[in-house]
């Protein structure tokens, strides 16, 4: 039997970040997929990033993970999304080559030393009396492994759904995942059934794109990783589209065909990302609908049709695209479809996503009830590296809701009850002015280092960027005299002062930029753009972001709170049953934690911090 430190079940956006981390770390690792070609693939649209999830995205690169740099390598298009609106939610979103990214990601893995890359259908997992874990595959060979990263994305039992039509595969047809359930089930974990969908692949040459509104890549935006030097942001364009009253007419009509309306489809799916029946049905008093015409690659004809992912029959399938402006006669060449798969409940990991019940077993991605590729990567990241940290004795690495999106997405999935596929949105990061993409590299890149994870060359670039954000915050107190500012608040229409300002009041004026003051008043002049962005939100944002960091500084109170492991809460007089009930299943880490913990309330928290007073040096 072969022995490795580490066993990484499933290939995908999870499983390859795991397996990265642990083996740059120094772990011989071991990383099984079904087949080699789902290594890193993008089973659903052909991009990276976008609202919240690009903020992610730039972590895992700050951490010295792999998605960003594999996604600069296979760039389509750049852009960035809400640019209308506050800087706590620009997200940056990439276009990219399906193709490029598994082919680029699957060298990566490839090229790694510690790593060994193995097609293979993980059957059968099992707990040795050592601690160890023994996987088996279909085809008879064991492995043993130290640690456990079960990252099995959507195959998992899956079933594909097309009307009627019903195929026990994983996405794309490529194969499922049929038989390690049972060994989930047997260690003791609860098992659900989650549901996702994917759109029709569609003929470019057969859209007519006159209809539709052209939108092309910012060439100026600049990569995901810092160690991408260079990208050229605008090799193809999306369109935009929408469905018209006769889509809505289709779906209505052909509604009792919808096996999520029919009882074909078990699984619970994403309230986020709904097909295009459901929005139809739920959002009934909408006339259209928002549909994004996006390339899967470089050197293939096929779009993907954001927005219009389904499970209908395709006969009705082609009647429903056929309604839609621009695709009036549009070629299907691969058809919409529904996924159920096997998850579980994650509330059953701990901050590390390790088992609480088993140690040194992790999980990882979509197997913990979320949705999405940069989720998946992002909790992939953390297991691989706690794996590591596991068999070598060292103190979990955790982040938390202060520090990024990451910790956001980790504590939401293990405190709180997940009863359809998890999303990360803005909306969830409650400090989200704080948690940038602009400075996520100022969060997190010391940590990185710190874990082993973040090499010279970044590292030398986070100290620059350091250094240069310290040269500019130097200038904002500069005095800038009036006959100085003249030309700039006359171009910028701002009223003068009768005395001097420094930099940093001039910047607090509603319509002077970083740049224009660089342009006009001669500072800043050797910043880079970058910094000059991430200087004007701190000045002109400053009162907000000091707002959330004294929020943070006194949640950080209750994080700092630690419940004893031991703790039987039962017992604790004042306590309703249900948070009774919800603390003992879960096993909070802090009063933070059980605070966000559904059915515990502010009283129970209140019972705990006395609780904690009344038997300090005894729990």
């Amino acid at each position: 039997m072969k022995q490795y430190d580490i066993i990484v079940i499933g290939a995908g956006h999870a499983g390859c970040e795991s397996a990265l981390a642990a083996a740059r770390l120094g772990c011989s690792v071991l990383i099984l997929a079904t087949n080699l070609d789902t290594v890193g693939f993008l089973a659903c649209n052909p991009s990276i990033g976008g609202t919240a999830k690009g903020q992610i995205v730039k972590e895992i690169d700050a951490l010295g993970g792999q998605m960003a740099r594999t996604a600069d390598q296979s760039l389509l298009q750049m852009r960035m999304l809400n640019a209308g609106k506050g800087p706590a939610v620009y997200s940056p979103r990439a276009q990219v080559d399906k193709h490029a990214y598994h082919t680029n990601m699957k060298n990566t893995l490839e090229s790694e030393p510690n790593l060994t890359l193995r097609q293979g259908e993980a059957v059968e997992l099992n707990r040795n009396e050592d601690g160890t874990y023994t996987v088996t595959t279909a085809v008879g060979l064991a492995y043993q492994g130290r640690a456990v990263v079960l990252a099995c994305g959507v195959y998992l039992n899956s079933r594909c759904i097309v009307g009627k039509h019903s195929q026990n595969s994983g996405p794309n047809g490529f194969a499922n995942a049929c038989k390690l359930t049972d060994s989930i089930r047997k260690l003791g974990y609860t098992v659900r059934r989650f549901k996702t969908g994917t759109p029709a692949r569609v003929k470019v040459q057969t859209v007519d794109f006159a209809k539709m509104s052209e939108q092309q890549g910012e060439t100026s935006r600049r990569p995901f990783s810092v160690l991408t030097d260079h990208i050229d942001g605008a090799k193809r364009s999306c369109y935009l589209t929408y469905t018209t009253p006769q889509t809505k007419e289709i779906i209505l009509a052909n509604k009792q065909l919808a096996p999520l309306f029919n009882g074909d489809i078990n699984g619970v799916g994403p309230r986020y990302c709904p097909s295009i029946e459901d929005k139809v049905v739920r959002f009934s008093d909408k006339e259209r609908h928002q549909i994004f015409l996006e390339p899967e690659g470089e050197f293939t004809n096929e779009y993907y049709v954001q927005g219009a992912s389904s499970s209908m029959p395709a006969d009705i399938q082609e009647q429903i695209y056929h309604s839609i402006d621009g695709l009036e006669n549009v070629q299907i060449m691969r058809d919409a479809y529904a996924i159920e798969y096997d998850c579980i409940d994650a509330t059953a990991l701990d901050a590390t996503l390790m088992s609480k019940q088993h140690k040194g077993l992790f999980f990882a991605g979509q197997i913990n009830g979320t949705s999405g590729y940069e989720e998946a990567a992002g909790q992939g990241l953390v297991a691989g590296i706690n794996a590591e940290r596991y068999i070598h004795n060292k103190t979990p690495f955790v982040l938390t809701r202060h520090d990024s999106y990451i910790g956001v997405l980790i504590d939401d999935i293990t405190t709180k009850e997940t009863n359809e596929p998890y999303r990360m949105m803005t909306g969830r990061a409650e400090h989200r002015l704080v948690l940038r993409q602009d400075n996520a590299d100022l969060r997190l890149t010391e940590k990185g280092r710190q874990i082993g994870l973040v090499g010279d060359k970044q590292y030398n670039l986070y100290l620059s960027k350091v250094q240069e954000l310290e040269n500019g915050r130097a200038q904002l107190k500069e005095i800038i005299t009036p006959r100085r500012m003249q030309k700039l608040f006359e171009y910028c229409g701002e009223s003068m002062p009768k005395a001097g300002l420094t930099v940093d009041e001039v910047l607090r004026r509603n319509n002077v930029t970083a740049q224009l003051a660089k342009q006009y008043l001669g500072v800043f002049e050797q910043l880079s753009i970058e910094v000059l962005e991430q200087i004007e939100i701190e000045v002109k944002y400053r009162g907000y972001i000091e707002r959330q960091q004294k929020v943070i500084e006194q949640s950080k109170k209750l994080e700092d709170k630690l419940l004893p492991k031991d703790i039987d809460y039962t017992k604790i007089d004042g306590l309703r049953l249900e948070a009774r009930q919800k603390l003992n299943a879960i096993r909070p880490l802090n009063l933070g934690q059980a605070g966000r913990i559904s059915g515990v309330s502010p009283a129970d928290v209140q019972i705990l911090i006395v609780y904690l007073a009344q038997h300090k040096g005894k729990v």
